[in-house]
């Protein structure tokens, strides 16, 4: 369970991720105002359900609380006025963290500035750095005089899909990204379909084994993308399948995107009762577990045991 080479820990306003398998669960990334969510009533006004909106980050904090598991909402839009809507709303009824999802380079680095301009830097997640993007060094020469703390790699190799492809991807952006000085480097390993997951996997293991660095995916793209095309008969498997390949993953990931928050309340039981598994797992080669984590949370008698078992 213990990897030979040190393992970075990321620090994103008060929440941790990364470090050895165990040692801290993973962080739960919840995608709010994408394309369908039924928060949104107009796109092109920037109106939606402010109630509805509020009651989800509500439920985020609960559970984060009662599971032990970190949680925070990504923001997506397509406009940096849009964004701009979403974020003041955000911040004005949470003091959670919280992602940007913008898909075009230009619009994402707009954000940035307007996130630098308020000076909350160091609460937001930039996502993300991708081998699409146009202009990628100055992407990141921006970042950096704008302040940007933490950023998410994306990395993909669309000529070698499998693990090693991703490892590749990896090796030509890093020496790029470390250019920004930033405080955190998550990489995304790239679900494109649910059984790839497994290179996605497979990958976060390796650059686990040979960078050190947080790692993760979005499971959710799997499953989701699974659902649009399930018969009418299978789709109604689709909350176990969710909740298996978010509990799958989170056994090899320091973060997870989860999609809708209307998958909250599956998600954040489930990767708790893995994360406890990988933390009993881990604590036999003497990687301890903090007092907030899921199995000191959930199961309070056995992580005791644990740690008596340990000291005789």
């Amino acid at each position: 369970m213990r990897f030979k080479r040190e393992q970075k820990v990321c620090q994103i306003g008060n929440l941790r991720l990364g470090g050895q398998p165990g040692e801290n669960p993973p962080l739960l990334i919840a995608s709010m105002f994408q394309k369908g969510d039924m928060i949104i009533e107009s796109r092109s006004k920037h109106l939606f359900n402010r109630q509805l909106a509020t009651e989800r980050i509500r439920e985020i904090e609960h559970l984060s609380q009662e599971t032990g598991i970190p949680g925070i909402v990504a923001l997506v839009a397509n406009s940096i006025d849009e964004m701009k809507t979403y974020i003041d709303f955000f911040i004005s009824v949470t003091d959670m963290p919280f992602a940007i999802d913008v898909w075009v380079q230009k619009t994402r680095l707009a954000i940035a500035r307007h996130i630098a301009q308020m000076g909350i830097q160091q609460k937001v997640l930039y996502n993300s750095i991708t081998p699409w993007d146009e202009d990628i060094k100055g992407q990141i020469l921006e970042l950096k005089e704008l302040g940007i703390k933490h950023v998410v790699v994306q990395v993909f190799d669309p000529s070698d899909k499998s693990a090693e492809g991703r490892i590749k991807s990896l090796r030509n952006l890093l020496p790029l990204v470390e250019e920004g000085g930033f405080e955190s480097i998550i990489i995304d390993t790239a679900v494109m379909n649910l059984p790839a997951s497994a290179f996605s996997l497979k990958a976060n293991y390796l650059i686990k084994r040979d960078f050190g660095l947080p790692v993760g995916g979005a499971p959710s793209n799997g499953s989701y993308m699974w659902r649009k095309k399930a018969t009418e008969e299978t789709r109604k498997w689709f909350p176990a399948v969710d909740a298996a390949t978010h509990a799958i993953a989170a056994l090899a990931s320091d973060f997870l995107f989860y999609g809708p928050t209307s998958g909250t309340s599956r998600i954040f039981p489930t990767v708790a009762v893995a994360s406890s598994m990988l933390a009993a797992a881990a604590y036999e080669e003497d990687i301890s577990f903090r007092d907030n984590h899921p199995i000191s949370l959930l199961f309070p008698d056995e992580a005791l045991q644990f740690k008596k078992e340990k000291e005789a």
